[in-house]
């Protein structure tokens, strides 16, 4: 197997929220972005960004008849236009078919913390910790994925140090937030990983 994939797996089932548009080009390939809507078991709904490349938009012809399942690997960016997040997390999909299930967000990274972790408290007192994955990929480049811990788990990981190699299983989550700027506050979007379960020293 692909050892990208055994570092970064991510399946994801929900509807499309859009018509795919183009993004960019890379290696000789167009790629397209769309949204993807995925709900919660508590009745929330994250939209997430789904990458693919030109040879795949014949597969989504009649995506809004249905559920799309999406099976690929996180992707980070750094945004330098100035405009939107500053670190955009995509979805590259390696497979995409219809289904009939239930949504799902799985999301499975095994990497190296890359910043110290952060550990604070949500303003109703619940421990939560800020983690910055560093994931592996080919061609010598990594992946800069933010993901967040709670409770027990979040006061564990805040004793680990950069350098630590991590695994975790999740799901991929968007989460909207004002920026206070110049103009006046702005909502923006994040994207994290929500961490369900964690371990470190792993290799």
């Amino acid at each position: 197997m692909d050892s990208t994939c055994e570092n970064n797996y991510a399946r994801l089932c929900g509807v499309m929220a859009g018509a795919p548009a183009f993004s960019h080009s890379s290696r000789g390939q167009d790629f397209y972005v769309f949204p993807l809507e995925v709900q919660r078991l508590s009745g929330n709904t994250d939209t997430l960004n789904i990458l693919l490349r030109r040879s795949q938009l014949d597969a989504l012809a009649a995506a809004e008849a249905g559920k799309l399942l999406v099976e690929g690997q996180l992707r980070s960016f750094n945004n330098r236009r100035g405009t939107g997040a500053k670190l955009v997390i995509t979805v590259l999909a390696r497979a995409l078919s219809f289904c009939e299930e239930e949504d799902s967000n799985l999301v499975r990274l095994h990497g190296t913390l890359c910043k110290p972790p952060n550990l604070r408290a949500t303003p109703m007192g619940r421990d939560i910790c800020d983690l910055m994955l560093a994931v592996n990929r080919r061609y010598g480049r990594s992946d800069y994925l933010p993901c967040i811990c709670w409770g027990l788990a979040a006061r564990e990981s805040a004793r680990w140090s950069v350098g630590e190699r991590v695994s975790l299983s999740g799901r991929l989550q968007s989460r909207a937030y004002i920026k206070l700027t110049e103009d006046g506050p702005v909502e923006k979007t994040a994207f994290e990983v929500s961490v369900t379960e964690i371990t470190a020293g792993t290799q």
